[in-house]
């Protein structure tokens, strides 16, 4: 589902590479899937489908064949994670419980998968001498500084179960990084988003919610008005990744902010959704902030360019664009769907 050609622009220097995606079927992690067996490598996809989709993986399993092997398994299980990393020269450690609001509810069960998960898939790694394992992280791990934007070599301040999670997973990485033979590397993913992303669970990003409920013709929801958020496509996050992998000089551990280094309110974002969607008379409805969110979470990339070379892909608009066409024919299928289910 990209709109970049990754042969293009990461032409053949990952051809033939072996490599893990955990989280495979997951929104992140099944675009991640697609770049990768574009560009010629062997891809295991190891997913639990607890909130992965099969169907996220069709066009990697179309273009990869036999290239693609997809494991249904969890991070929790040890043998499983043996089996997924032999031979396997870079590790793409995707799989987590997302969500703040429902770390907030349920932090023990969140705390095994996202820290003791990540411990497992390192200590996994480790064992089957990977070169290179890549970490999703989250700016959440910032907290609610108001210095802005937010800057590598600031002190995490996390709010939420979620957010202390993914910093604990940072320090595992970096811990590993120096410790053993293995090299890693922390992504801070600000706010991603594109297709594929669920939008019928409430428990979704904000884009996805915003769409399910504006192709409903209900208008939306905006808790904390003024807060804003760098808001980055997916396809940025998928590079990103590409970059660290093929990347010769090691990592150690450090940590990288991934994001497109400008801020959209939710309020605008609410605005411009509507108006792509031919929605503009449903206005917003102003709601409370929630538990655990922060107010403004906007990224400086410098040290991205540096590290990694990386530069925003897509800008928000045009992602911002593509993200809600497949929505709109996302739910043009499922309306159709029922249609026909009805005349059975």
């Amino acid at each position: 589902m990209a709109i970049v050609n990754w042969v293009d622009l990461h032409g053949d220097e990952l051809s033939g590479m072996r490599v893990l995606v955990t989280g495979a079927a997951g929104f992140i992690g099944s675009h991640l899937c697609d770049a990768l067996v574009e560009l010629g490598c062997q891809v295991i996809g190891l997913d639990d489908l607890t909130a992965g989709h099969q169907d996220n993986l069709l066009l990697a399993r179309r273009i990869g064949g036999d290239r693609f092997r997809f494991v249904t398994g969890s991070i929790l299980d040890r043998s499983t994670l043996t089996d997924c990393m032999s031979g396997c020269q870079v590790v793409f450690h995707v799989a987590a419980l997302p969500s703040v609001p429902r770390s907030i509810k349920n932090p023990m069960a969140f705390h095994e998968v996202n820290v003791v998960g990540t411990q497992l898939v390192l200590e996994a790694a480790r064992e089957a001498h990977v070169h290179r394992l890549i970490f999703s992280a989250s700016s959440s791990s910032y907290g609610d500084s108001p210095t802005l934007p937010k800057v590598e070599s600031m002190q995490p301040l996390p709010k939420s179960p979620y957010a202390a999670n993914k910093l604990a997973g940072e320090h595992l990485v970096r811990a590993y990084a120096d410790s053993y033979d293995i090299d890693a590397i922390a992504l801070r993913y600000f706010n991603i988003f594109g297709p594929r992303q669920n939008a019928s669970s409430p428990y979704s990003g904000v884009i996805a919610v915003f769409a399910n409920q504006l192709l409903s013709n209900h208008s939306v929801t905006v808790n904390g008005v003024a807060y804003s958020r760098d808001f980055t496509f997916v396809d940025n996050a998928v590079h990103a990744n590409l970059l660290a992998a093929k990347t010769t000089k090691p990592f150690g551990g450090q940590v990288v902010n991934v994001a497109c280094g400008q801020g959209v309110t939710v309020m605008d974002l609410a605005l411009a959704m509507a108006e792509l969607l031919e929605r503009s008379h449903l206005k917003p409805i102003q709601g409370p902030g929630r538990a655990g969110d922060v107010m403004h979470s906007v990224a400086q990339i410098d040290l991205a360019r540096k590290v990694l070379g990386y530069t925003p892909i897509i800008d928000f608009q045009e992602g911002l664009k593509a993200t809600v066409e497949w929505y709109q024919s996302a739910w043009r299928a499922s309306e159709r769907v029922a249609v026909t289910q009805l005349h059975q």
